[in-house]
């Protein structure tokens, strides 16, 4: 099977990038936000934001597991499934580190730091193609 051509007016990926990390600062503040909002310690906050970045250790087993790691970690999906999984049992205590989650999610992109390719960790959804 061939990989379909973009249009010849399509815009670059490269075009969206700056979009894209737009978009995740926009995210990473209105998850901080609503932390505020929670009045939660912000010692948890700056305990728990870097938390995440453990799932790096998954590049030990090879660039392929190290990549399903991290983006596992680094993707909305995950804090998505607590939230919603605490919020329909009913437990509260899930709300603050699910959005230190988002947040760091969500910064992260701000930065630059995108979901991993296989080919390396610096090989983004967030990098300039070559």
């Amino acid at each position: 099977m061939q990989a379909a051509t973009p249009a010849p007016n399509a815009p670059a990926m490269s075009n969206l990038i700056p979009l894209l990390r737009l978009e995740g600062l926009a995210i990473g503040l209105a998850a901080i936000a609503a932390f505020a909002i929670l009045e939660k310690s912000w010692t948890l906050f700056a305990f728990l934001i870097l938390a995440p970045d453990i799932a790096i250790a998954g590049y030990a087993f090879g660039r392929r597991i190290g990549a399903i790691v991290y983006n596992a970690t680094h993707s909305y999906l995950g804090p998505a499934a607590v939230g919603a999984t605490s919020w329909y049992a009913g437990w509260s205590g899930a709300a603050a580190p699910v959005l230190i989650w988002i947040a760091h999610i969500g910064l992260d992109r701000a930065i630059g730091y995108g979901l991993k390719h296989r080919s390396g960790f610096k090989a983004t959804h967030l990098s300039s193609p070559v």
